[in-house]
């Protein structure tokens, strides 16, 4: 195995080297040094746009907007990556619906006000939505420069992949049940805090234990975690933190919701012990390459090879995105008819924690389950009872920043966006135009 520095920054070295030398123009180095660099991540071909300056991942909760583009869109290169390759097999179909089909008269109503699909684009910030009704393309969009071949990251949308993955673990006997204690899988973790903690539990996010998931506060857990990413002993960092937390006085697991990325990463870790391959590994053989996909993808890897971030990092292009919903969507059944789930993991998945902390007016029965999430609306807003309903029949994958798979199983019907919002999570309001939009979605392309 190369020393991780090497993996990490001589293929970046390369890419800077874009100087004229012997009369060689900038531009033609530059492309021999991205192929080089991609070649060295694993990848057969560069996505595009690849910039050649990247931000500081260390920095990434205080990026600004035009430099989260560029770091999101190149975050597969600023760690090391696990890559999940499609294995060459014909893509997944994804026709495009009839023009009658199209969104241009979509429109919706947020505050009073009446909106329409282009604003909707400019008020999230959006930099990709895929819209797809029935298993067809009703509306395809790239913002910033993005392209079909650009392969951005999901942030905690991967939490929801990861569980999916869980599922098929269990469904092929490699995890016993949700109900195992994971230090069944994590030993190293007995006599900690995670002692006694279930998987259900851990999947669930009400562990009981202490974490400050505060994207704002540079002092949080979170803050911590993401500079142990970028450290160069990145495994190791992680690891010591997410071993000393402790927990909440007098809390019980399954007695609070705390939305939990440490914990997450346990998930993740699970997983690889139970199937003995990291986290891209097993995407690739059970999903990627079975379901299939158009492009290869990376995983954000704390060892490569060995160890994968499960609380996020999962880096694809938009429309594999969408085919892995669609994956979801159909229950995890493969177009062989092989059934990869458990026939009602996606009911477990969805079946929202009562825990303290996960009721809320606009979440009155939960908002969080094997981290898939409910997205509901706030009563206070006018005009909500409709979308109430919608949200009832729908769940989401959620990762800061506004990156989004919506799937209402009913109607066939799934969302995928990528955005930058200005802030990580707020306001909520952001929130609840998502899901003002989907149900003005489902209302547009309705059978």
């Amino acid at each position: 195995m190369n020393h991780p520095l090497q993996d990490r920054w001589v293929p970046r070295l390369l890419m800077l080297l874009t100087v004229h030398w012997s009369g060689v123009s900038a531009a033609a180095v530059a492309a021999p040094a991205a192929s080089a660099q991609c070649q060295s991540i694993g990848l057969a071909a560069c996505p595009v746009p690849f910039d050649p300056i990247l931000p500081a991942p260390a920095d990434m909760l205080t990026w600004d907007q035009p430099t989260r583009v560029i770091g999101f869109r190149n975050t597969y290169r600023m760690y090391q990556g696990d890559v999940f390759h499609t294995g060459g097999a014909t893509p997944y179909p994804l026709p495009s619906a009839p023009a009658s089909a199209k969104l241009e008269s979509l429109h919706y109503t947020m505050d009073g006000k009446p909106l329409r699909l282009e604003d909707y684009l400019r008020r999230e910030n959006v930099t990709g939505l895929l819209i797809l009704k029935d298993g067809r393309i009703n509306y395809e969009y790239y913002g910033s420069g993005n392209t079909s071949e650009t392969l951005w990251t999901s942030r905690s949308v991967a939490k929801s992949v990861v569980s999916i993955l869980v599922g098929i673990a269990i469904q092929e006997k490699l995890i016993g049940s949700v109900n195992d204690p994971i230090v069944r899988y994590l030993p190293e973790l007995r006599g900690t805090g995670w002692q006694g903690v279930t998987l259900r539990e851990l999947l669930q996010h009400v562990s009981g234990i202490a974490w400050n998931e505060h994207y704002a506060d540079p002092g949080s857990d979170f803050a911590a975690l993401t500079r142990c990413e970028a450290a160069p002993d990145a495994y190791d960092c992680v690891f010591r933190l997410i071993r000393s937390l402790k927990r909440k006085p007098g809390v019980k697991p399954g007695d609070v919701w705390s939305y939990n990325t440490g914990g997450a990463w346990l998930v993740g870790r699970v997983l690889e012990q139970a199937t003995g391959m990291p986290i891209a590994r097993y995407l690739e053989t059970r999903v990627w390459s079975r379901f299939a996909m158009e492009h290869d993808g990376v995983w954000e890897a704390l060892v490569k090879g060995q160890v994968d971030m499960g609380g996020h990092g999962f880096n694809a292009t938009l429309r594999d995105w969408g085919r892995f919903a669609l994956f979801v969507e159909h229950g995890g059944v493969l177009a062989t008819g092989d059934r990869l789930l458990p026939r009602d993991w996606l009911e477990q998945s969805t079946r929202w924690t009562h825990a303290a902390g996960s009721v809320t007016p606009a979440t009155p029965d939960g908002q969080y389950g094997y981290q898939w999430w409910y997205v509901g609306v706030d009563p206070r807003r006018r005009d909500t009872d409709d979308a109430a309903h919608t949200a009832r029949r729908t769940f989401w994958a959620e990762g800061i920043y506004g990156q989004v798979i919506a799937i209402d199983h009913a109607d066939h019907l799934i969302m995928v966006q990528w955005s930058v919002w200005p802030q990580a999570e707020t306001p909520d309001a952001l929130y609840d135009e998502q899901a003002l939009f989907f149900n003005s979605l489902a209302h547009q392309l309705k059978d």
